[in-house]
């Protein structure tokens, strides 16, 4: 059997399962975190909360509304960009693990389920040589459901056939 592992990833945290062989439950096999991304962006954020709140009351006292727009939108650009550069970081850190455990044999298949943009920055970071063993990519942020949920989602299991053999249109309840 095929050693299928499943990445489950947004931009501070990467969930490694695997597919076991008894097909009954997803397991966990790492687990890669970037505290940065979430800590610098609570505090990116704000800090621009911040100088945006001076800004409303400079606007304020002026009566111009449109000024305020232009520091508030700079401000989030710049929030915006930092948090962008660690997502990319941590995304070449999570392509260079899934090469190294490659390397290593740990895995055959790979799945792949994150959030979009995170999923397009694993893409560009990932190696041919892993990019060619995906089978599957949902972009999805799935990251905080637990295995079972997971599990459920990404490997349905087919419905069992009823007790009475009955087919079609009579079959559903």
């Amino acid at each position: 059997m095929k050693k299928i592992w499943v990445v489950v990833a947004d931009e501070a945290i990467a969930r490694i399962l695997q597919w076991p062989e008894d097909g009954h439950e997803l397991e966990s096999v790492d687990e890669l975190t970037d505290a940065a991304t979430h800590a610098s962006g609570a505090d990116l954020h704000r800090d621009a909360y911040g100088r945006r709140a001076a800004g409303v009351t400079h606007g304020a006292r002026q009566n111009t509304p449109h000024r305020l727009n232009s520091v508030s939108n700079i401000t989030a650009s710049a929030g915006e960009d930092e948090q962008h550069l660690e997502a990319e970081g941590f995304a070449r850190r999570v392509a260079a693990h899934l090469l190294d455990a490659l390397h290593r044999h740990r895995y055959e298949e790979l799945r792949i389920v994150a959030a979009p943009r995170f999923l397009g920055m694993l893409r560009k970071a990932m190696s041919d040589e892993v990019s060619r063993l995906v089978t599957d990519e949902v972009d999805k942020e799935l990251v905080h459901l637990d295995t079972r949920e997971l599990t459920d989602r990404l490997f349905p299991r087919p419905p069992a056939s009823g007790a009475g053999g009955t087919t079609g249109a009579g079959a559903h309840r």
